[in-house]
């Protein structure tokens, strides 16, 4: 299992994760404020942030519906991160199996 760093120390398993989305674009939808909205309502949100939020990510959990995550790293940026820790783990998965 791998993890993605999101910011301020704060890693995440890989394998939760729902969705990666960039905050500027998708805030403009109402559907996304709600969302975001009720997340923050029902205490699901995670601030992984101190500078100015970017992102959002969100996450399958054991005993919450989902958590949302908010980070100050930009989608693409979180992308790549996520990409690399896949190609890092399958290369480490063929080189001990």
């Amino acid at each position: 299992m791998g993890y993605l760093h999101i910011g301020q120390n704060v890693m995440i398993p890989d394998r939760r994760i729902i969705g990666i989305f960039d905050l500027d674009n998708t805030s403009t939808s109402k559907d996304t404020r709600a969302f975001l909205k009720a997340a923050e309502a029902g205490s699901v949100v995670v601030n992984a942030c101190e500078d100015i939020p970017r992102s959002f990510i969100v996450c399958d959990h054991p005993y919450h519906r989902q958590i949302v995550y908010i980070s100050q790293l930009n989608a693409p940026t979180l992308l790549k991160r996520a990409e690399e820790a896949a190609v890092s783990q399958i290369e480490g998965e063929k080189n001990h199996g």
